[in-house]
């Protein structure tokens, strides 16, 4: 059974849960990374006894804490929030399959937020022992918590050998965990760094001597974090199924970011070592900030990436992206797809009683029986429930474009070939009336060729002039 539909209108809702979920990454990460920095760095204060360097830390635990536990839990719960909206059985799945794992970190997430808050607010008042435990207490929480939802999403990449026969553990490490571990795990070290070198460029500009000190120490964090980065990066590309390898050759966009990202690991690596680590002094607020971007685009286009491979499961091999298992799809497609949700049964037959039978199953003869009008109706339900997770009419991703110019029995084609025409496209799992509906739908959204056109417009009038010959043969009929 498929789930009710939530219309994001223009943008769609996997990108508005992209938008969230990449300003909550570039949090989260820094919670965990900052987490070891800070624990790390106060150790060696606390045992070099430097209280210049200790102030400067605390200074900068209280910016760490509003923004990873303030911000970050808000954008955390907006992810749910979207998720279970846009993607419920996808949700509902991984709940079930990660039962444990979901209690396990929020387990973890409960000590992250206690030791934090101890950790800041206790400041003082804690012997130099104690107050560096309950700072390793939180780093090495918040890393745990990081290990355990890394091990679930990737699962949503590459199920292995999983069945659901099989156990949690069997999913969580699947052959994208470790790669993936690896890389934000970097990522985590590198955004910390940047926040650091951020926070001190401002806090610390008239203290030329404790600024360096701080660029120095911190960038081998960094230094770390992007060595991280890069090893990881390879190592997930290596493991990736087949056809993600496919999406991702097939999109030059993602090649370039791709690309890209290696590129600016590297870059800032080299600037990291013959900068702060080499040569302490540099660390200046315009530097901090072009080193930041550096860090949010190299982030940010790894998850971009991330996502963009996943296509076209939510879950791989097991929940698809209109949200309908995969295991279901040969029953949809003889059933028909409609007729495999409650929402989309008491919606027809409140609308077209005619073309419902008294037991609530669809009769799809009377349904090709309605006006084209009434068809072009029930081919939009059918576009809000099996494509709506992806495309809009218009806007982002929108049909209106991107059947621009095609004829009828293109869009047909197109429709019950969906995963053969795009690979990244789940199969079309309704049957071959719905086929006929939702063609009528698409074929009233699409735009004509553009005005220009020479070949095409050619092709349009000798089309035109065919299909005017056979309408008056067949009047003569």
């Amino acid at each position: 059974m498929h789930y009710p539909w939530w219309y994001v209108p223009n943008f769609t809702a996997p990108m508005l849960i992209a938008g969230i979920a990449t300003i909550h990454v570039f949090v989260s990460l820094y919670a965990v990374g900052g987490g070891i920095v800070l624990a790390g760095e106060v150790s060696h204060a606390y045992k070099s006894n430097d209280r210049p360097m200790l102030d400067y830390l605390r200074t900068h635990t209280l910016f760490f804490i509003l923004l990873t536990v303030v911000f970050g839990a808000i954008t955390g719960v907006g992810i749910w929030w979207t998720i279970g909206l846009a993607s419920p059985l996808a949700t509902e799945s991984l709940i079930h399959i990660f039962v444990f794992g979901w209690a396990m970190e929020y387990v973890f997430f409960v000590i992250e937020i206690v030791s934090a808050f101890v950790f800041h607010y206790y400041w003082g008042r804690l012997d130099p022992k104690t107050h560096a435990a309950i700072g390793w207490i939180y780093a090495i929480s918040a890393y745990i918590s990081l290990v355990l939802i890394t091990g679930i999403t990737a699962f949503q990449l590459d199920i292995g050998n999983w069945t659901p026969e099989k156990g949690m553990w069997t999913a969580f490490f699947n052959p994208q965990t470790i790669p993936q571990i690896m890389a934000r795990s970097g990522a985590a070290l590198l955004l910390a760094s940047l926040y650091i070198y951020l926070h001190a460029a401002f806090k610390l500009r008239n203290d030329v001597h404790l600024r360096s000190l701080v660029e120095n120490r911190v960038s081998k964090w960094g230094m770390a974090g992007a060595a991280l980065v890069t090893a990881g990066g390879a190592w997930w590309y290596v493991n990736i199924p087949e056809s993600a390898k496919s999406a991702l050759a097939g999109a030059s966009a993602l090649n370039i970011l791709t690309a890209l990202i290696f590129l600016a690991s590297a870059v800032v690596f080299f600037m990291l070592y013959f900068g702060p680590y080499r040569h302490p002094g540099w660390l200046n607020p315009g530097f901090a900030i072009l080193y930041f971007l550096l860090g949010i685009a190299a982030t940010g286009t790894g998850e971009f990436i991330r996502e963009g491979a996943r296509k076209p499961y939510i879950v791989y091999n097991y929940v698809t992206g209109n949200n309908v298992l995969v295991s279901e799809i040969p029953k949809l497609q003889a059933s028909g797809y409609l007729n495999g949700g409650v929402w989309t049964r008491a919606y027809l037959k409140e609308q077209y009683p005619q073309a419902v039978t008294k037991d609530g199953n669809i009769d799809y003869a009377e349904m090709l029986k309605l006006p084209v009008a009434e068809q072009v109706k029930v081919g939009k339900v059918l576009f809000q429930y099996h494509c709506n997770d992806c495309h809009s009419t218009n806007g982002f991703s929108g049909l209106d474009r991107l059947t621009q110019g095609w004829t009828r029995d293109m869009i047909s084609t197109v429709v019950t070939h969906l995963n053969k025409a795009h690979y990244f496209m789940p199969p079309w799992c309704g049957n071959d009336a719905e086929a006929v509906l939702i063609t009528e739908f698409i074929q009233s959204l699409s735009e004509p060729t553009p005005a220009g056109m020479k070949f095409s417009e050619e092709e349009s009038s000798e089309k035109e002039k065919t299909s005017n010959l056979a309408a008056r043969e067949e009047s003569d009929r």
